[in-house]
């Protein structure tokens, strides 16, 4: 099964993290985070798979983290709070991300994106 590239078109990293995908010839099924949000289930299972903590999951630097000062939310607020957040809006989550049977990349890390994926 091909790996699952979850994006924003428009983000800079999101189309370098697409270019070094095709460079490098990896296939993927691509959806686009804002018109096909992840649902909470689907958030709880990939954290799980990823290995890090729910926090990572947030996109730090877009506005709506920082207009709503979920920085401070992050920090109190319960797993089930932290993924209703997380669910309710695809700019609150970190982008890229990549779904695979059994890793969960999020970010674009090239040197770890060339472990898992190369």
């Amino acid at each position: 099964m091909k790996p699952l590239f979850i994006h924003y078109p428009k983000c800079s990293t999101c189309r370098k993290a697409a270019k070094w995908l095709e460079v490098h010839g990896v296939e993927v099924s691509a959806r686009h985070i804002v018109e096909e949000n992840p649902k909470k289930e689907e958030l709880s299972e990939w954290i799980n798979k990823s290995g890090l903590p729910i926090s990572r999951f947030f996109n730090s630097s877009g506005m709506i983290y920082k207009d709503q000062n979920l920085k401070e939310k992050v920090k109190s607020a319960s797993d089930n709070e932290l993924l209703d957040l997380l669910a309710s809006n695809g700019m609150v989550v970190k982008r890229p991300i990549v779904v695979a049977d059994d890793f969960v990349l999020v970010g674009f890390n090239e040197k770890e994106w060339m472990e898992k994926l190369g």
